[in-house]
């Protein structure tokens, strides 16, 4: 993913001032008898000035006048706002809505086919389902960067659009554990995957001082659609049944895949091909530490998303219906905390943002232990979502603020560290599934934040090698 540097209009002026020069020296022995020639003249500068330059008193050279937001069609300057540029992050926030969003909405499922489709099957093998189809967006989003890079967006766009949809659909007539694996996991999870790296590369061809801002707001999509989801699954299940409401919101994942693939565009393409591993990237010691504290932090992270509606289920902290609105209510506050923190990491710096949140995250989710009533667990889901909101939004920022003296290989370094960081997805939820069955629920919330506490410890380590000790230091 590439970040194309704004150049200046120096070019374009100095072709105005050559063209004016040359047009004052062929009519400048006429001028001093003929008023209209010296009216031409006039006429001429101001059809000039018209077309945003600027003369001097003293007959020199013409001055470009700059546009606040440059045409989207002029790959030297980046435009950081304007029509285009904002439909890029409404259509990065739909491509997000389904693709972390369908992945935020497993703790529903899960709740799901532990009481009912799949009953027979440990919490454990059940959540290897949502791990794989969150290891698939990572993974596959990581081997898809050279296609974006190759100018294949539009199909990938179309080819994930699929992929979603048909996953759904299939998800609606599944009824073994085998069949569930292949349709929401494989299918989707690839479909997932084809996704999500364009929804962020593409943004950064459209926004730099703003970045952080453009990516938080588009991020946002994920949680709307972990909000959305779960409460349409909860209300439709019981009068509908299970496939009918999977069909619906197949129909859902269908309506709104429209609008990226309607309004969104390839502005400017990268100069060559990356290639898919910087394997020199790693002897960066801040870039190192920062892809291990992501690892371990989201083998932690996805603890409450997963077991938070079966934990109220079967404390009896709460009753059925109010259970299945935990996860709204953690995916609700997470909107938040996906655009909130990144407003203030464009001016504090994404690591001295995304380490105290992770710390708060990680004491929340010690506080599960001890959560009994119905006032506490809905507290701590609302808390955690916000906190935890900034560990999905600002990893993509850090990266390109460690890799700022080698843009090109920016794209690059975003895949594999989303690759590594995928194999941390991929087994924390089973391994918390196995400590729930070995140990209980506190085993399982003090495993989560345990190995979030290790996440906040690994970032300050990559935050210090970076800038160094200085704590008011931007980093």
């Amino acid at each position: 993913m590439e970040l194309p540097v704004a150049t200046s209009a120096s070019t374009a002026s100095d072709a105005h001032s050559g063209t004016f020069d040359e047009k004052h020296e062929s009519l400048q022995p006429s001028i001093a008898g003929s008023d209209s020639v010296q009216s031409h003249v006039a006429n001429d500068t101001q059809e000039q000035e018209e077309e945003d330059t600027h003369v001097t008193h003293d007959g020199g050279a013409l001055e470009a006048v700059v546009s606040a937001h440059p045409s989207v069609k002029d790959p030297s300057s980046i435009p950081n706002g304007g029509k285009w540029a904002w439909l890029q992050v409404l259509g990065g926030f739909f491509l997000l809505f389904n693709s972390w969003g369908i992945i935020n909405t497993f703790g529903s499922y899960q709740a799901y086919y532990e009481s009912n489709l799949l009953s027979t099957s440990s919490a454990s093998s059940i959540s290897w389902i949502g791990s794989i189809q969150a290891f698939l967006l990572l993974m596959v989003g990581a081997l898809t960067g050279p296609l974006y890079d190759a100018g294949y967006f539009r199909s990938l766009l179309i080819f994930g659009s699929f992929m979603l949809v048909l996953g759904q659909m299939m998800l609606s007539l599944c009824t073994s554990y085998w069949q569930v694996l292949l349709a929401q996991a494989f299918c989707i999870g690839i479909g997932t995957g084809a996704l999500f790296i364009p929804s962020v590369a593409i943004l950064s061809t459209y926004f730099s001082t703003r970045i952080s801002l453009a990516i938080g707001i588009a991020a946002s999509g994920s949680s709307f659609g972990g909000v959305i989801y779960p409460i349409v699954f909860h209300r439709l299940l019981p009068t509908l049944g299970f496939a009918w409401t999977t069909r619906v919101l197949g129909f859902i994942i269908l309506a709104t895949m429209v609008v990226p693939n309607i309004c969104m565009r390839v502005r400017v393409l990268p100069a060559k091909s990356r290639s898919l591993l910087d394997l020199r990237a790693f002897l960066i010691p801040a870039y190192s530490l920062q892809v291990a504290g992501f690892f371990c932090g989201f083998m932690g992270l996805y603890m409450p998303f997963f077991y938070a509606q079966v934990y109220a289920l079967q404390t009896h902290i709460t009753n059925a219906d109010l259970a299945f609105y935990l996860l709204a209510v953690m995916n609700s506050t997470s909107v938040f905390g996906r655009i909130i923190p990144n407003i203030f990491a464009d001016t504090l710096g994404p690591f001295n943002v995304v380490i105290p949140c992770t710390l708060i995250s990680a004491t929340l989710c010690f506080c599960f232990i001890a959560a009994r009533s119905s006032a506490a667990i809905i507290i701590l889901m609302a808390f955690y979502g916000f906190f935890s909101g900034s560990f999905v939004s600002l990893p993509p920022t850090i990266v390109v603020k460690l890799s700022m003296d080698a843009r090109d290989k920016i794209g690059t370094r975003l895949g594999q560290s989303f690759a590594f960081v995928a194999f941390g997805v991929l087994v924390g939820t089973p391994i918390g599934g196995a400590v729930l069955d070995k140990g209980g629920f506190s085993a399982l919330w003090a495993f989560g934040g345990a190995m979030l506490c290790v996440s906040a410890a690994l970032l300050v380590a990559a935050r210090v090698t970076w800038v160094g000790w200085k704590v008011v230091k931007k980093a």
